[in-house]
């Protein structure tokens, strides 16, 4: 009976001997499964996490190619602010301006490549989309803002109506940023925007400044009396003319126009039949009139999308109207 007993009520010595024995076995058991898990996994396939290493670091890598070409768009950006108005440099206005211009440029080329060089190798990130608009806030806002200010000097304009002009630019462009990075998934296709965008506002900008050394050379070389009347009145109205631009390219900003995205249309290949006309049309005219055609393009960029818009809403209006005017 004694026997009997002890065997129906243990110790309580044996007891918790027993049960932690049991404890530590159930505690080991997750583990002993992951590792024996993670065992099977690296004797089935010995090169797996060798070749998980080597993906990343190449993925850190390529990473580093579209950060450089962001920050090359900010350093362009500077550089033309910096040129713009400095008043060391032995330089006319109008040369300053011109490599300003040219590096407004040279920064929507970069701006350009590091979207396009993010997407082919995958590094997409939320940090690249941010320094991007940063450095788009330097180059398309900051800097077209200081060239209209450098370029409206003189023009009978009070020099607050100039600042509030350029202050307004940068401020719909800051706004126009904001929004693209709100409204924009990552499964956008790229293939158009709403709303100018302001790599195109600012080279509209940058445009006629780097097309008024070539009308400025007009009023000197042309044989003509008349073609000199003409080359310097344009050039004057062009001063004018450029600082209600910059209010027209600010509204364009913001607006719910769609503008194409012609760089990534060029890249796919997919090019209509009147985008082949255009670009010979854009062909003829840089061979006639050389810089002159600048302008001519970037204004029918910016302003097409709006006109045609505008132009089929009327006509949707007048069709409605006469569906629903009695007979």
């Amino acid at each position: 009976m004694s026997e009997l007993k002890h065997e129906l009520h243990p110790r309580n010595d044996q007891a918790n001997d027993e049960g932690a024995s049991s404890t530590a076995s159930t505690e080991v058991t997750p583990q002993t499964t992951d590792e024996g898990v993670d065992e099977l996994v690296t004797r089935s396939m010995p090169g797996r996490k060798r070749r998980r290493k080597k993906k990343r670091n190449r993925r850190l890598t390529l990473a580093v190619l579209p950060t450089l070409l962001t920050l090359g768009n900010a350093v362009c950006g500077l550089a033309a602010i910096s040129i713009a108005m400095s008043s060391t440099l032995d330089w006319e206005l109008e040369n300053q301006l011109l490599v300003a211009g040219i590096l407004i440029f040279g920064g929507m080329l970069f701006d350009a490549l590091d979207g396009s060089a993010a997407r082919m190798t995958g590094q997409e990130s939320q940090f690249g989309a941010e320094l991007d608009s940063l450095c788009d806030a330097i180059t398309f806002g900051t800097a077209p803002a200081v060239i209209v200010w450098q370029y409206s000097e003189g023009i009978g304009l009070p020099r607050k109506v100039t600042w509030a002009i350029g202050a307004l630019f940068t401020l719909c462009v800051l706004i126009r940023l904001a929004r693209f990075n709100v409204e924009t998934t990552e499964d956008d296709p790229h293939d158009g925007f709403e709303g100018l965008p302001s790599p195109a506002a600012a080279g509209t900008i940058a445009a006629f400044v780097i097309a008024m050394p070539e009308l400025n050379a007009y009023t000197t070389e042309t044989a003509s009396e008349t073609g000199k009347r003409i080359a310097e009145q344009l050039l004057l109205g062009s001063q004018i003319f450029v600082a209600g631009l910059t209010l027209t390219l600010a509204y364009l900003m913001v607006s719910r126009f769609q503008y194409p995205h012609v760089f990534q249309q060029l890249l796919r290949g997919r090019r209509a039949p009147h985008q082949i006309g255009q670009a010979l049309f854009v062909l003829i005219g840089a061979l006639l009139l050389h810089w002159l055609a600048l302008p001519i393009a970037f204004c029918y960029y910016a302003f097409a999308s709006p006109v045609k818009a505008l132009f089929h809403r009327w006509r949707d209006r007048e069709n409605r109207s006469t569906t629903t005017s009695p007979e």
